[in-house]
Order: C-alpha cells, then structure tokens, then sequence
C-alpha cells in the first residue's frame, strides 16, 4: 500500500542532501573497516574449521546485504520524498537499506575470521546510520506529513517485525537507481579478493599484525 501526498521540489532537493550524507558515511566505513581488517586477526588459527566457518558465513551475508539493498530500492527509487512507501522490506523495517548494509557490513567483518568483528562491524555500521536516520525522519515528517506519522507509529524504525510484512506494489521501475545500488553494493563484494590477499600477506609476514579478535 502506497499513501501519496503533494511532492515538493524543495523537498526533493533537500532529500539529495541526506543521500549524498549517506553515500559518504558508507564510504568513510568501507575505509575503516578495510583498515581493522588491514593489520587485525582473529585468535582462531587460518586453515581452521572455526576461522573458515566464521569467513563462510561472512560471505553469505555480505550477499545478504547486497541482495536486500537491491530489494529496498525496488520498492523505493525515486518516490522517497513524494509518497510514503510501506510495501515490501519498508512493510518490515522504516529503514532497509541500512539494515542491509550493516548486515553486509558484519559480513566484512567475519572475513577477519572473528566473532567479535562480526558483530562489532555490523553495530557500527548501524550505529553510524542511526544519526542519518534521525535526520532523514525529521526531514520526511516535514515532506510526507500524517502519512509518514502514520507510518512511524505503525513500523520500526530499524530491527524488522516480519508479522508485519505485507507486499506491496514497487512503483514505476527505474533501472538507473538499481544500478546505483548495485554498484553501491559491489563495493562489499570487490572487496572478497582484497581480503583474501591480505590474509595472505599477513601470514606470510609481509603485512604486521597489531591485534587479534576472538
């Protein structure tokens, strides 16, 4: 189900910012999440049925998040600041494709091989786009008006309900956002190869290890 209200080109141009914020902040974590991973380890051995385990699982949410972020701007591209979208993962979750990318980015973390990177990266991914959600929700009260009232009293804003999942409809399809999206998310998954070799440099020596992570 889809509630319209009046767009404005205000709102639209307003709404570029929180966008342009979010891309950054997405950026800014890739980098420092490259970096832990860059000089830490996990306590569990290469080679190990633990430490592959953990990288395993690490790859199918990295999937996970990719696929889910395609999912989200399905339903979503374009229509943000003109109507308020509840059909789909936004039926679930106000804010899908920040889940996605904090489920992808624990997915990063588990390529360390360590429990604790996995869920400490995927918590500041989160924790990061919390500020940008509080911003972006004061912004689209102001846009979408008692409809996106509605909306906030009935989903939550970050964990998904799944008992509220209803389908939807996703709008006029714009392949040019999915691209955007997709090519957003790649940056998870360019960065598999990246790791690996990293994780061969580090024991081979040629990289150091400051620090290891259970």
């Amino acid at each position: 189900m889809v509630n319209e209200v009046k767009p404005a080109e205000d709102f639209k141009y307003g709404l570029g910012n929180y966008q342009h914020t979010r891309r950054m902040v997405l950026a800014v974590l890739v980098v420092v999440l490259f970096a832990a991973l860059l000089f830490g380890q996990s306590t569990f051995p290469p080679d190990t049925p633990v430490h592959e385990s953990i990288e395993m699982f690490g790859v199918l949410l990295i999937f996970l998040g990719v696929v889910g972020r395609l999912w989200s701007t399905l339903y979503i591209g374009g229509r943000k600041s003109a109507e308020v979208v509840t059909g789909g993962p936004y039926s679930i979750t106000r804010n899908p494709l920040y889940v996605f990318s904090s489920v992808a980015a624990a997915g990063v973390g588990a390529q360390i091989g360590s429990i604790t990177a996995t869920i400490g990266f995927g918590l500041l991914c989160a924790g990061a786009f919390y500020i940008v959600i509080l911003r972006e929700e004061k912004f689209l009260k102001e846009a979408l008006g008692a409809p996106y009232q509605a909306y906030l009293a009935k989903v939550p804003r970050f964990f998904p309900r799944l008992s509220l999942y209803e389908e939807g409809d996703t709008g006029s399809f714009k392949p040019r956002l999915l691209l955007t999206t997709l090519l957003d998310g790649l940056v998870f998954l360019v960065a598999l190869p990246v790791f690996e070799t990293i994780d061969g440099a580090q024991q081979s020596g040629i990289l150091p290890v400051l620090f290891r992570l259970p």
